[in-house]
């Protein structure tokens, strides 16, 4: 089901690295499953003027003959793996993640991998999946961890507040799309009471009931989609841990992206962050507000 005036296509952010190929797989079958059109891009910088200078001529149509190359294997294999599929192949001279987030302005749904090429060692989430994820005005999936559609726990959303309507409609979409069920997840950590004041029961049920309220706000969607079963759940503790540790049985994460905080907010915000680096299923990150 399309939405938003969006025209049915899903953007794969597709590199060269042994993992790319896993999250091709992953975009093919969400594109067959939405009846689209898988765009593959595929982003090189080129040689510049000056580079030009240092290295032999025609070294620059070399790198784009090498792009054009990656993407004439990838349709071939998308091709093989999923007849019918739809496939466009769109090489791009510029910025890895500049490309995608050009090319993604009439997408339904962007689709990148964990990591791209060099970085630090220790870095788990590559720089360009990053930026996409905090900049896209689509919906970015992130495919990391177990990727298998078979997962038992379904979709799993993070709710924030109130305003996160909007990623639990994604979630819900998708989840009859896949009829899998749907967990919606709204967790806080409590402040650390002044010295050794306990908080009184009725401070502690006050607390949860302003909870309740925001969770179940942010679930008015769910009518929209009555043949999709919906669990709600407070849960008390840090929100990205217990989101963390919710992915090793989901097969897919949803979180609201919500914009940033200030002028020197963070664009992904920690919990978003977090989750990115360590979930264990793939996860979808959705602009709300």
């Amino acid at each position: 089901m399309m939405h938003d005036g969006r025209t049915g296509t899903v953007l794969l952010g597709l590199d060269d690295t042994a993992h790319s190929w896993l999250t091709a797989d992953w975009a093919a079958t969400e594109t067959e499953l939405r009846g689209g059109t898988l765009r593959v891009v595929h982003a090189v910088h080129g040689i510049t003027g000056a580079e030009l200078e240092l290295v032999s001529e025609g070294a620059d149509q070399q790198v784009l003959d090498a792009a054009a190359t990656v993407l004439d294997d990838a349709r071939a294999r998308l091709a093989a793996a999923h007849p019918g599929l739809r496939i466009e192949t769109v090489p791009a001279r510029d910025h890895p993640a500049e490309a995608l987030l050009t090319a993604a302005e009439d997408a339904d749904m962007l689709v990148v991998g964990t990591r791209g090429r060099g970085g630090f060692a220790g870095l788990l989430l590559g720089s360009v999946s990053l930026k996409v994820a905090a900049h896209a005005t689509s919906p970015v999936i992130v495919v990391r961890g177990h990727t298998e559609r078979t997962a038992d726990g379904g979709i799993v959303v993070g709710v924030r507040d109130e305003h996160d309507e909007e990623a639990v409609r994604f979630a819900l979409a998708e989840a009859d799309l896949l009829r899998a069920p749907v967990r919606l997840i709204h967790a806080w950590a409590p402040p650390m009471p002044a010295g050794l004041m306990i908080p009184q029961v009725s401070e502690v049920d006050a607390e949860r009931q302003v909870h309740a309220r925001v969770l179940n706000h942010a679930a008015r969607p769910v009518a929209e989609y009555p043949q999709v079963h919906v669990d709600t759940e407070l849960a008390v503790g840090s929100p990205a841990a217990v989101l963390v540790e919710t992915s090793a049985d989901a097969r897919l994460l949803v979180l609201p992206r919500h914009p940033p905080a200030g002028r020197l907010g963070l664009r992904l915000g920690s919990v978003v962050h977090a989750v990115l680096h360590h979930a264990s299923c793939p996860v979808a990150v959705v602009p709300v507000g």
